[in-house]
């Protein structure tokens, strides 16, 4: 297989302006994606992350958009087949982490994070698969989970629900997508260290400057999951590399889930 796995990948990953997404356009672009675009909800920051990817060599584009407007959802794909011809692989990497438990979530804290987080993603690959069926060729998607979907924190329990929900579209959409040669995966990311992580701890936690180093140090490998790891592996199963597989589901964390603390050690 060639060392450019993406040379003839057409992507779209949303979310793609800042933390994992933009990890993940250039990762995508180093395995040789030559046409990409992303989304962002931030135009201005749209235009600054074009421009550096560009530099990397690739044709890219971004469309300004929030997950959680299914009229612009549903005409996003086709709006980046126009730019880049046509689209082979999508990645869901585009969230709303807000907080909210079981006694004091609102109907709208419930909308905004499903919308976001699992109707946005439905209408996504949804366009994705019929673009692909429509235009003859097989693609490739990844949407991106949590390890919350096993349950979650009491503050997490919308997202949590989401997360949960978006494992089952992604299942159920591997099954039904793979006699069209469409492969769908998901990756449940544990704890990770992104600029959007480090606000969420200040905002919703109080947490001080030095919160990250002082967290890593309690982990079994003293790190919190890094960007650029999630990266490679979504390059990977969007990738030739990866063969047929498709409805898996990767916990992608250190800590293991069903897992006790070993009641034997002193």
């Amino acid at each position: 297989m060639t060392d450019q796995p993406h040379e003839a990948t057409h992507a779209l990953v949303t979310g793609g302006s800042q933390g994992l997404g933009l990890a993940i356009c250039r990762q995508l672009i180093a395995d040789g994606c030559r046409k990409l675009v992303f989304t962002t909800r931030d135009p201005h920051k749209g235009d600054r992350v074009a421009t550096e990817l560009v530099q990397s060599g690739a044709e890219v584009h971004f469309l300004t958009l929030d997950m959680a407007d299914t009229d612009k959802v549903q005409v996003m794909v086709p709006a980046a087949a126009e730019r880049i011809g046509k689209v082979t692989a999508l990645v869901n990497c585009a969230a709303n982490t807000d907080r909210g438990s079981i006694l004091d979530t609102t109907p709208a804290q419930w909308d905004a994070i499903m919308d976001v987080n699992a109707k946005g993603p439905f209408f996504a690959l949804q366009g994705f698969a019929n673009h692909c069926i429509d235009e003859g060729h097989g693609g490739m998607a990844v949407n991106i989970l949590s390890m919350v979907v096993y349950c979650g924190l009491p503050f997490l329990a919308p997202y949590s629900a989401s997360k949960a929900t978006l494992l089952n579209i992604t299942k159920n959409a591997a099954n039904t997508l793979a006699r069209h040669r469409i492969r769908v995966n998901g990756i449940n990311v544990g704890w990770m260290d992104t600029p959007g992580e480090d606000a969420t701890q200040k905002k919703w936690h109080d947490r001080s400057e030095g919160w990250l180093a002082e967290a890593e140090a309690n982990l079994p490998f003293e790190s919190l999951v890094k960007p650029e790891h999630v990266a490679w592996q979504t390059s990977f199963l969007l990738g030739p590399h990866s063969g047929v597989v498709t409805g898996s589901i990767i916990d992608f964390d250190q800590q293991v889930v069903g897992a006790y603390p070993d009641t034997n050690d002193s």
